[in-house]
C-alpha cells in the first residue's frame, strides 16, 4: 500500500519470498500496528518508511525515492493499477467549455407538388426532420395543403383506435363452456337467451365503477322513423331506465311484474312505455335504477331458464307487432349493446362488438324480419312494388335479393322482395347487397342512414334502395 492507503502488490520475486511478502506488507492507515510502524500516529522509526501516511522518502508523496527502509520499493514508472478517481469540471471551479453549435444543414425547398406529395407521410411521422420542417413551413402559407393535412391527421387518429382494457367479449362464452363442459349445468341457460345473458352481464360491468358525473352524462337516442332520422335527449341513467321499461314487455309475457308497475302507458310500446316512465320519475333518472334494471335482467335469464327450451315460442308483444320469445329475447341482446355503445360514447369510453356467433344470431333476426318490414313499408306508399317482379304462391319462391355480411359472424341471406310469405331463391336474385357487419348493425340501430351505409351494390337499384331503407326501419327508440 502507498500513496494515501492505496494497496500495492509485490511478487514473491520483489520481497523475496512469502516470508518477506508478509513481512513487508504494509497497512499505513493511522492507528494500526504492523512491521515497520513506530506508533499508532503513522509516524515510523526510521526501520520502515518516513512517514505513515505513505510517502516514499523525504520528498513526500512526489518526492524522490532514497531507498531507505527495509523493503522493496517499486518502479517510480510502473503505473498504478487502481487510479485515482479523476475531478469533474464542475467541481472544479474552473469556467465549463464552450461547445460549438452543431452543424446546420440548409433548409430544404421543395416544389409545391413535392410538399403535398409529402402531406401522407407527415401526418404519419414519417417525413426526415428536414422535410418535417419544410411541410410544415409550407402548411403555414398554403390554404388547401393545409385542409389536406388536417383531414389527414384525423384519418390518421381513426386508424389508431383506442383500446379498451375489458376483455374479449368472446371470452366469457368460451369460459364458461369450457367449465360446463366439465360440470353440466343442472338448468342450463338456452342458447337463444345466451347472447341477452352475455350483453347485459357486459353492460352491468361498463356501470359498476360509474360516478355521478358519468351516470347524468347527455346521450341522443337515435332511429328511424318515416325515412326520417329522429333523436330523443337523455342521460346515462335514462337509457338504463329506458332499457328497463321495454325488458319489462318480456318480463310482462314470462309473468314477471312490470317495472312501470301502476303506472300508465298510452300504448303497449317501447317508445311509449320509456317515456311513460320517464314521466313517472319525481326526479330524472339516477345510479339507483341500475339495481332493478340488473334484478330483472337475472329473472328473465333464470325464468326463461327454469321454462326450458319450450317457452321460446311464446308470443312477447310489441304493440306494433310481436316476436316469439327467443327472438324477443335476442331483440334485447341487440338493443342492450347498441345502447351500450352510446354510454360508452358518452363517457369516451371505447366498446367492442358482441361475439361472433351472438352477432350471427343478431344478423340472423334482421334478416328473417325484413321481408315483413319491406311489406309494412309497401303498404305505407314508402316503398313501390319493382316493375317485372315475379309473383308466385305463399312458400314459394320470388324474387330475392342476396344480402352479404362481412366480418365477423357474418353470412349470406336471401331475401324475398314481393311478399312475406314468399322463399328466398337464388334462381330469382335481381341484386346483391354487402354490408359490414357492424355497419350493418348500425344501419338497424338507426346509427346510420340508408343513403350513407358503405354498401357493395350489384343489381336492381330500387330493390337495393327498397332492403337499405328496410334495415333502417327495423331501428325504433
Amino acid at each position: 500500500m502507498n500513496e494515501a492507503g492505496r494497496f500495492e502488490a509485490y511478487d514473491e520475486h520483489d520481497a523475496g519470498g512469502d516470508e518477506a511478502n508478509e513481512e513487508h506488507r504494509e497497512y499505513d492507515r493511522p492507528g494500526t500496528d504492523g512491521p515497520g510502524r513506530g506508533d499508532g500516529a503513522g509516524r515510523g522509526d526510521g526501520a520502515g518508511r518516513g512517514d505513515g501516511i505513505g510517502s516514499r522518502g523525504p520528498g513526500g508523496p512526489d518526492g524522490p525515492d532514497d531507498g531507505g527502509g527495509d523493503g522493496p520499493h517499486p518502479d517510480p514508472d510502473r503505473p498504478r493499477r487502481i487510479p485515482l478517481p479523476r475531478a469533474s469540471v464542475e467541481d472544479s471551479g474552473r469556467p465549463l467549455p464552450v461547445l460549438p453549435d452543431p452543424p446546420r444543414s440548409a433548409p430544404l425547398v421543395l416544389e409545391h407538388r413535392v410538399l403535398k406529395a409529402l402531406l401522407g407521410a407527415w401526418a404519419l411521422a414519417a417525413c426526415s426532420p428536414e422535410e418535417t420542417a419544410a411541410v410544415e413551413e409550407h402548411l403555414g402559407e398554403c390554404g388547401s395543403c393545409a385542409d389536406e393535412a388536417l383531414r389527414l391527421r384525423g384519418a390518421v387518429g381513426l386508424l389508431h383506435r383506442a383500446e379498451t382494457l375489458d376483455l374479449d367479449p368472446g371470452l366469457r362464452t368460451r369460459v364458461l363452456e369450457g367449465c360446463l363442459e366439465r360440470r353440466p349445468p343442472r338448468i342450463p341457460v338456452p342458447n337463444w337467451a345466451a347472447p341477452y345473458d352475455a350483453e347485459t352481464a357486459r353492460l352491468d360491468a361498463l356501470l359498476q365503477d360509474f360516478g355521478d358525473a358519468e351516470w347524468h352524462a347527455p346521450v341522443r337516442l337515435r332511429w328511424f322513423e318515416t325515412d326520417a332520422a329522429t333523436s330523443r335527449r337523455t342521460t346515462v341513467a335514462g337509457v338504463i331506465a329506458h332499457l328497463l321499461a321495454v325488458d319489462g314487455l318480456v318480463a310482462v309475457a314470462l309473468g314477471l311484474d312490470d317495472p312501470l308497475g301502476e303506472v300508465p302507458a298510452e300504448r303497449p310500446t317501447p317508445s311509449s312505455r320509456t317515456e311513460a316512465y320517464w314521466r313517472a320519475s319525481h326526479f330524472p333518472p339516477t345510479r339507483s335504477v341500475r339495481a332493478p334494471w340488473r334484478e330483472q335482467s337475472h329473472d328473465l335469464v333464470r325464468t326463461v331458464s327454469f321454462t326450458g327450451g319450450g317457452a321460446g315460442r311464446l308470443a312477447v308483444p310489441y304493440g306494433d307487432f310481436e316476436l316469439p320469445l327467443h327472438d324477443a329475447m335476442l331483440d334485447r341482446a341487440f338493443e342492450c349493446w347498441v345502447h351500450a355503445e352510446d354510454i360508452a360514447e358518452a363517457v369516451d369510453y371505447p366498446y367492442q362488438e358482441p361475439s361472433g356467433r351472438h352477432l350471427h344470431d343478431m344478423f340472423d333476426l334482421a334478416a328473417r324480419m325484413l321481408p315483413a318490414a319491406l311489406a309494412r313499408r309497401r303498404r305505407a306508399g314508402l316503398a313501390s312494388p319493382a316493375r317485372g317482379r315475379h309473383l308466385g304462391l305463399a312458400g314459394e319462391p320470388g324474387r330475392s335479393l342476396r344480402l352479404e355480411i362481412e366480418g365477423r359472424g357474418g353470412g349470406e341471406w336471401l331475401i324475398p322482395l314481393d311478399s312475406p310469405a314468399a322463399t328466398g331463391s337464388a334462381e330469382y336474385e335481381v341484386a346483391h347487397v354487402a354490408l359490414d357487419g357492424v355497419e350493418f348493425c348500425h344501419l338497424a340501430a338507426g346509427h346510420v342512414s340508408p343513403a350513407e351505409a358503405a354498401a357493395g351494390q350489384v343489381g336492381d337499384r330500387e330493390a337495393i334502395k327498397d332492403v337499405l331503407f328496410s334495415v333502417a326501419s327495423l331501428s325504433r327508440m
